[in-house]
């Protein structure tokens, strides 16, 4: 049975199951396979920091070690502030009410890389109207942890969605920002050599 998320807007609770829907249904696909000269498919290797020595797929991985050298389970690392003290976990949103809230604006929802949708689709139809046209906000959990991904819920014609994505960090610019140059040119004349635009 599928696990479900209780959403509460204006004060009444609703549960609904999110059914992952694959990008790749959406957009589409490609795929780029590397051949040998007879049409066989290669492999990826490493080799290591002489070069002699090719190391198979799988023949590498990654380790975890203390400031002195000492090897470290992944089981005996904590989650810490800034300031060092233990951070505290949010709960898994399966395991917790979720208050629909918080609305936010189409733009605010563009300033996110949606990276997964969801379909609600078992979502009560007193659900989807008491959403409407807004988009709302929350944070989303799968297992209890620090921060959480940030989450949209949404209506639309074809039913109740849920999405996760990233904030996007990039400045805007606009044509009444002056121009600058970083570096001071230099004085000195390079001879500029046009067969290297050819």
């Amino acid at each position: 049975m599928p696990r479900e998320l209780t959403f509460v807007i204006e004060r009444r609770k609703f549960q609904a199951s999110p059914l992952k829907i694959d990008r790749r249904k959406l957009y589409g696909w490609t795929e780029i396979e590397a051949t040998d000269d007879d049409g066989e498919p290669c492999e990826v290797v490493s080799a290591d920091e002489t070069g002699r020595l090719i190391i198979p797929r799988g023949g590498t991985a990654v380790g975890l070690l203390s400031p002195d050298g000492r090897w470290v389970e992944r089981s005996e690392l904590k989650t810490v502030t800034a300031e060092g003290h233990p951070a505290e976990l949010l709960p898994s949103s399966f395991d917790t009410d979720i208050a629909l809230d918080k609305r936010v604006t189409a733009t605010e929802l563009l300033d996110h890389d949606i990276t997964d949708f969801y379909l609600l689709s078992d979502a009560p139809d007193e659900l989807v109207r008491r959403v409407g046209g807004d988009i709302y906000t929350f944070r989303y959990c799968y297992t209890a942890e620090c921060e959480g991904t940030p989450a949209f819920v949404l209506a639309t014609g074809e039913g109740l969605f849920l999405l996760l994505g990233r904030r996007l960090q990039f400045d805007m610019v606009g044509y009444e920002e002056p121009g600058f140059i970083d570096e001071e040119p230099d004085d000195e004349d390079e001879a500029v050599d046009f067969a290297m635009f050819g």
